[in-house]
């Protein structure tokens, strides 16, 4: 072999060696695969156990999730019937035994093995979720976290104040260097008469293992409204409170302030509902018998100020859907806007009847939602119906929730 030859033969063994190198170096590596798409991404976890190691790791996930869009997926939709839970004992309705504590409306395969496995009848009613965890109880004896992909639950420890009616949320953490974290924070709702400027909270955070109360001030009265749903972006609270207004803390705050904001538009008898924009907006949406609008709360300045995003006429809608029209028997029966996506500001749920459909803003187009659990007791009208998601990839490992299995 000439010299020439050899030469050759060592100058490709070395290039080959680098780039195997640079294959197995974790951050390199990772450079590269952050700029993959996540249906890509996800099948390279079968390359080898270094790179599903590396796929895997807190640190990718939490970078991955900085670079590329979230993406959820729809497990189901869960009933919250706010009858059967709070109120003293003498106005709280008995919930009838035919009836679920907490009806899931599945349109997954692993919503099916939720509600098949008989899991949910053992943890009382839904009172929220976030990144696919589930807060649920029995107010006020008992409250559970529950992940439904591993089966696990965790007890939470007995609260130390006693609040007659609350409304609760669940915020949940992903950091790279500690791990899955979660708060749930309880605030207590007093009468519109009772009301004033303070209102007392109560958090359990998950790194203390303990219960912490405060008393947060605002710069008016105020009056938290009991068991509905709120709304948690980037860890500050968003609850819904008399007068057509809308209460935000900030759990991060040390000013322990709670700051209130007039609704848009409120009308009794109307559907309202949270939700998150795709730009990490508080949305604010409502429905009446004929029109449906959707507002997001914007900050301009230091001040923050509701900006319409949309207003959509239900008959001009149905109008632009003759097929779904006809089969909904759209003219006799009432359309409302039912919920938010998840961090997306293109589609909305609505309901017409025992129907669940996908609006999409920009097409005017309406898809029905399949799902199982048609035939269920509960009455739509005192119900809120509230969507289900889960991370798709890459979700975290909700490692906590580690006391048993349901």
């Amino acid at each position: 072999m000439s010299c020439s030859v050899r030469a050759k033969t060592r100058l490709g063994m070395e290039s080959n060696l680098s780039v195997h190198e640079v294959l197995n170096t974790f951050d390199t590596l990772s450079e590269i695969l952050l700029l993959l798409p996540p249906e890509e991404t996800y099948k390279l976890i079968l390359v080898s156990k270094r790179w599903l190691q590396i796929i895997s790791s807190p640190f990718f996930r939490h970078a991955y999730l900085a670079r590329w869009k979230p993406n959820f997926h729809l497990i189901g939709f869960f009933i919250s019937n706010t009858s059967y839970v709070g109120k003293k004992h003498v106005e709280r309705v008995r919930r009838p035994r035919s009836e679920s504590s907490m009806p899931l409306l599945s349109t997954s395969s692993l919503g099916d093995e939720v509600e098949t496995s008989g899991a949910l009848k053992k943890l009382g009613y839904y009172i929220d979720s976030s990144n696919g965890v589930l807060l649920c109880g029995r107010h006020p004896k008992a409250y559970y976290l529950w992940d439904p992909v591993t089966r696990k639950q965790h007890k939470i420890p007995r609260h130390r104040v006693h609040f007659e009616e609350v409304c609760m949320s669940l915020i949940t953490e992903d950091c790279p260097v500690e791990g899955f974290s979660y708060k749930v924070v309880r605030g207590e709702c007093v009468s519109y008469a009772a009301q004033s400027s303070k209102v007392r909270v109560e958090i359990y955070s998950s790194k203390t293992t303990t219960w912490s109360y405060s008393e947060l001030a605002c710069n008016e009265a105020v009056s938290l409204t009991p068991w509905t749903a709120g709304r948690v972006i980037k860890g500050v609270v968003y609850w819904y409170a008399t007068g057509g207004k809308v209460a935000i803390y900030d759990t991060e705050d040390e000013e322990k302030r709670i700051d209130v904001i007039k609704l848009p538009k409120t009308f009794n008898y109307d559907e309202q509902v949270l939700g998150e924009s795709s730009d990490g907006c508080l949305q604010y949406g409502w429905s009446n018998k004929s029109v449906m609008e959707i507002w997001e709360l914007e900050k301009v300045g230091e001040v923050l100020e509701w900006s319409i995003q949309f207003k959509v006429n239900f008959k001009a809608m149905w109008r632009l859907n003759p097929v779904e029209s006809a089969r909904f028997s759209t003219r006799t029966k009432e359309t409302q806007l039912l919920a938010f996506f998840n961090q997306n500001s293109d589609s909305v749920f609505i309901r017409c009847d025992s129907h669940i459909c996908v609006f999409d803003v920009k097409t005017q187009r309406v898809e029905e939602v399949q799902y199982q659990g048609r035939g269920s007791s509960f009455v739509w009208d005192y119900c809120k119906v509230l969507p289900y998601f889960q991370l798709s990839w890459p979700c975290c490992s909700s490692s906590l929730l580690e006391e048993g299995n349901i």
